[in-house]
């Protein structure tokens, strides 16, 4: 089967792939529009999030058997259309998932004990310890909403912690020892933290907004290592103002290009204000970024790719 790489990702998939007897192809630069008028030579596509494979590419692709996608979301792929066609998708969350939950439990450690802004005024010569007192996690009850790979990975790293962890998902029964299924009702009574774990979706894409945020019974810690659309950043901003947010960790933005390889070009207000905030920490779409993640979802990949075909 021939192969066509549209991102660049761990040296072992086209290892893995020459030894199944695949032919490879990479292409990292050519426009959507070249690439349309080639994929009919191709059985197989690997990419990341360079560009959507929508119903006008998957028409053109018309030998296309699989596509490799290296990463957890698949709101790049037409996958219902895909479907259609025959195609198999191979994504990966399992590959990233122990990254993300590292990086989620990691944001919520620094923001509760003011880690970034206490480093940011030692370094200026301030010594200022009781305007870093930071808040303890023991005792607290973490909410996590969409308890799958992700939001099944961050409920494990809080074991060590003495926390109440509930989760909320639209799938019933995804509950299991490490956090109880809840209705949203008691999700908003009870949490201290919400850490979002969803796919995007036209279900979830604005669902963190004023109306949302304003449903919690208690002021509570934000974090979304899932995709910045989940969340109304103008809301954000404005529970952060009123204090019904504490804080945010926010490792995706609302205006983050569909690549989400290079930040927007406009800075919105409400970005202009996450920027300054002392309780807000940023990072650019990392969180299932590592070194070990990277082999991780090639391998991934590789393995459901090779299980369905040879």
């Amino acid at each position: 089967m021939k192969v066509l790489h549209l991102d660049t990702n761990h040296p072992l998939l086209l290892e893995q792939f020459t030894q199944l007897g695949f032919e490879n192809h990479e292409d990292y630069t050519s426009s959507k529009e070249e690439v349309e008028k080639k994929i009919h030579l191709y059985d197989g596509v690997i990419i990341r999030s360079r560009f959507t494979l929508n119903q006008q590419f998957l028409d053109k692709a018309t030998n296309l058997k699989f596509i490799g996608r290296l990463g957890a979301g698949l709101e790049n792929i037409d996958i219902e259309y895909a479907k259609q066609k025959n195609v198999f998708l191979a994504s990966a969350p399992e590959g990233n998932r122990n990254a993300v939950g590292e990086h989620t439990l990691g944001m919520l450690l620094s923001l509760m004990n003011k880690m970034t802004k206490a480093n940011r005024e030692v370094k200026k010569g301030k010594w200022d310890r009781e305007g870093n007192r930071g808040v303890e996690l023991d005792g607290k009850t973490v909410g996590i909403i969409g308890y799958g790979n992700m939001g099944k990975a961050f409920a494990q790293k809080l074991k060590g912690f003495d926390v109440e962890i509930i989760c909320y998902d639209i799938i019933g029964g995804v509950g299991d020892d490490n956090a109880r299924q809840v209705g949203i009702m008691e999700f908003q009574q009870r949490s201290d933290i919400v850490s979002l774990h969803v796919p995007e979706t036209e279900l979830t894409t604005g669902m963190v907004n004023k109306e949302f945020i304003n449903a919690f019974h208690k002021p509570f810690w934000f974090l979304n290592t899932a995709r910045g659309k989940c969340a109304v950043t103008k809301d954000l901003v404005d529970g952060l103002k009123s204090e019904k947010i504490l804080g945010a960790g926010l490792d995706v933005l609302e205006y983050e290009k569909k690549s989400f390889e290079n930040m927007f070009v406009q800075k919105p207000k409400a970005f202009k204000f996450l920027r300054k905030a002392k309780n807000v920490l940023l990072t650019p779409h990392v969180a299932g970024w590592t070194v070990e993640s990277k082999e991780k979802l090639a391998q991934t990949v590789v393995d459901k790719i090779k299980a369905r075909f040879c």
